[in-house]
């Protein structure tokens, strides 16, 4: 919750989401189970980093503002922060919030448990899945036009009360494609993040982003890393400090955020650019050259 603005368009969904994945790491310790080995659950908390005076002050209206909205936080003094944190570079001016309760968990691992948890209620009828059998067309009723099934590339899949669209970031061209008459502005945005595998140099007790991360200011590209023939607004990219150690010992860097349609390559001159500023708030990093690294880091990427 730590980069989420009370009162926006995405607070209440951003609130009940991290109470629902609250109460299913819950429910998977209730049955004997680590929701740690399970989901890569971690409680670890979150830190928003200022290192200005200005940020800090930013900071305290939004510790201020979050907690009269309910969410435990609490604004961190330089030396307060150290001790959170102390592969950090901390000066007088630095300081964070810190929110103590945000979590974060494992993707794949996750989504491998909701898989195999649906595959149970394949015998009662109440889910099926349909790998590699992209939708085709909408069928509808030739009295009302209402939708009543979706036709795909090797099925026909029936509808009793609704056919609910949730793909993504492919939702718009989706919807443009099926023809359904409504536009949604939905386009995809592409991120990389920077994963060193068993990296033991620094370690983190929480999910650290600067403070910059909330308002993910826009630089443009040098043309180094431009992707030709796109328009200045494509062209839009953002980097911000994003830091965190997984439940397997990796440091995970990020990140940046970029509009370049479904583009899926590696950027080697972004993953430079996430390194550069990762380097800017752990010292222990600028002894090393991110080339030294070799095998033992990987770079992920993915559309939101």
């Amino acid at each position: 919750m730590a980069h989420k603005t009370p009162g926006s368009d995405m607070w209440e969904l951003a609130l009940r989401s991290h109470q629902l994945w609250e109460s299913l790491a819950e429910n998977i310790h209730d049955q004997g189970l680590n929701p740690q080995e399970v989901l890569g659950w971690k409680k670890t908390g979150s830190l928003l980093v200022g290192k200005t005076v200005e940020e800090s002050a930013l900071l305290k209206r939004r510790v201020k503002q979050l907690s009269e909205a309910g969410v435990e936080a609490e604004f961190l003094s330089s030396h307060e922060l150290l001790l959170e944190e102390p592969a950090l570079s901390v000066d007088k001016e630095s300081g964070a919030a810190l929110l103590p309760n945000d979590c974060q968990l494992d993707a794949h691992r996750t989504v491998a448990f909701v898989e195999e948890g649906n595959r149970q209620f394949v015998s009662q009828g109440r889910y099926a899945e349909f790998y590699h059998d992209p939708v085709i067309s909408l069928l509808r009723s030739g009295k009302n036009g209402e939708v009543e099934a979706v036709l795909t590339s090797k099925s026909t899949l029936y509808c009793k009360k609704a056919v609910v669209i949730a793909a993504g970031c492919w939702t718009g061209s989706l919807m443009r494609d099926l023809d359904i008459g409504v536009d949604v502005l939905v386009k995809p945005r592409k991120g990389h993040l920077l994963v060193l595998e068993n990296f033991d140099l620094i370690r983190l007790n929480h999910g650290l982003m600067e403070a910059g991360y909330v308002s993910h200011q826009q630089i443009m590209q040098h043309s180094s890393v431009s992707a030709a023939g796109l328009s200045n607004d494509e062209e839009m990219l953002s980097i911000s400090m994003t830091a965190t150690t997984d439940t397997m010992g990796n440091l995970v860097l990020g990140s940046s955020r970029q509009f370049v349609g479904f583009c899926t390559e590696a950027n080697a001159s972004i993953i430079d650019s996430i390194w550069k500023r990762a380097q800017e708030f752990f010292p222990k990093l600028r002894e090393m050259n991110l080339a030294e690294i070799g095998e033992n880091r990987k770079c992920l990427m993915g559309s939101q």
